[in-house]
């Protein structure tokens, strides 16, 4: 309650003489009160089927080994409350997103075990402290397409639109570095598994980076350097996101060992192929949604409680381990991901239409996304094709790092309803996770020249 407190002034004093943008001094006083400092309800509701917010999960369980990457699972002990399946879904329905309706529906064995709601979100003092702040300085630029005032923390605690919702998306607090070995399988309709990529993974967030001069201008750097499968073997990409779509744009370099030459790849956006995705994921499908935001218009249609994929440790340490092809075996299962291995939880969620605008192109003419209020970088998504169906449905698997102050939501899971198969992506499967910037367990920055194509080249295997 100390922190809460601590919250409340900080606050008010905003509230006091310092509004000049964002939101009103009556809103202010509610981050650290009646809300959390990033926006979500302290509150429980009514039925006591969400708890209170009493600041996240910060304890790591009697088995984990600090440091090691590895983050056995808290809530191992939970028994599932109820199931959901075709037979009972409408006595849910409020509660179910489209694209779960249709999974239900179309697999009479598909079901959702819902356990026990834990808000295990938390985040640094830091980010806590810059959030707050961000409150009344962060304001949206060239319609939404960019974000200035905003350092350090979410940038909108209390969303006024659909452009503010996705950006607090974007920019969820998930490290300054991240890095693990990711690998991506493509499940068809008899079951058949095949490994679509296995990459070393880096991402680092300038924008959380309190010494770096691109905090301000760039908050997304992106890595990947393939190992696996054969064929893919020694590609690469970078991309560097900005703050500002406006004034700059997703930069993109791709390395091609067989040219063993680096290319400038501005096509690495929007609705291309990611290549590790079996053909059924886009660019900005990546982590749910990723990249520039005008193709669409993003219309906030509010808040609702819904039933959302939360503290997927089990699923992890199935994938975490030394022989991904037996974790995959458990858990790739025909036409969807084994339900034993999912766990899903009741969330307050805020909920994204976003429709395509006259003139666009895209894949999707429209998607639908569910953020969660604790931790905006996990959610679920709808995706229509330009003939109104349903086409795709994806959700990201989180959990918390409970020694570094975390929300982790990085993997993803994308359901393709045209053709009966789905593809899990960014897996950290083989080896250890490393998060953070300080401490055991943790991955240094790269240096700017790190991040050139000239030492993506040098980097190449082949």
């Amino acid at each position: 309650m100390k922190k809460f407190a601590r919250w409340s002034a900080c606050a008010l004093a905003l509230a006091a003489g310092l509004i000049h943008a964002g939101v009103t001094p009556e809103e202010a006083k509610q981050l650290g009160t009646t809300l959390t400092p990033w926006g979500a309800e302290i509150a429980g509701n009514k039925d006591g089927t969400i708890p209170p917010y009493t600041g996240g999960l910060r304890k790591a369980p009697p088995d984990y080994q600090p440091g090691s990457g590895f983050y056995p699972d808290p809530y191992k002990d939970d028994k599932p409350l109820f199931t959901i399946t075709s037979k009972n879904m409408a006595e849910h329905a409020e509660k179910l997103t489209e694209g779960q309706k249709a999974l239900l529906t179309r697999y009479p064995d598909y079901r959702m075990d819902i356990y026990p709601t834990h808000r295990s979100a938390a985040m640094p003092q830091s980010v806590i402290d810059a959030t707050v702040k961000n409150a009344t300085r962060a304001q949206t630029t060239g319609n939404g397409l960019g974000i200035t005032g905003a350092e350090g923390g979410l940038p909108f605690p209390v969303p006024k639109n659909g452009y503010e919702v996705m950006w607090n998306h974007l920019l969820a607090y998930s490290g300054e570095v991240v890095e693990f070995t990711s690998s991506n399988y493509y499940v068809d309709r008899t079951g058949r598994r095949t490994l679509t990529g296995t990459s070393n993974m880096r991402y680092e967030y300038p924008y959380y980076q309190a010494d770096n001069p691109e905090r301000n201008s760039i908050y997304l750097k992106q890595n990947t350097n393939a190992i696996a499968p054969a064929a893919l073997a020694g590609q690469q990409f970078i991309l560097v996101d900005p703050l500002d779509f406006t004034t700059a744009d997703r930069r993109a370099w791709q390395y091609v060992p067989g040219q063993r030459r680096v290319k400038v790849a501005p096509e690495l956006a929007y609705d291309t192929p990611y290549s590790a995705g079996a053909g059924m994921v886009t660019f900005d499908d990546i982590g749910v949604f990723s990249g520039r935001m005008d193709r669409y218009a993003f219309k906030l249609l509010g808040k609702k409680e819904m039933y959302l994929p939360y503290n997927a440790y089990k699923l992890y340490l199935s994938q975490q381990t030394n022989d991904l092809e037996k974790g995959m075996a458990v858990t790739g299962t025909p036409k969807f991901l084994n339900p034993d291995y999912m766990r899903w939880e009741l969330h307050r969620v805020w909920v994204v239409e976003a429709e395509l605008l006259d003139g666009k192109r895209h894949l999707y003419k429209k998607r639908v996304f569910y953020w969660d209020e604790d931790n905006p970088g996990t959610g679920m998504s709808d995706q229509y094709d330009n003939a109104d169906k349903l086409f795709r449905v994806s959700m990201s698997l989180p959990i918390q790092l409970y020694d570094k102050d975390i929300a982790y939501a990085l993997p993803w899971l994308v359901y393709d309803l045209s053709n009966n198969v789905y593809v899990m992506c960014g897996m950290a499967g083989n080896g250890p996770l490393r998060a953070g910037l300080n401490g055991p367990g943790s991955a240094p920055t790269w240096t700017k020249r790190d991040w050139s194509p000239e030492s993506m080249a040098a980097r190449g295997v082949r």
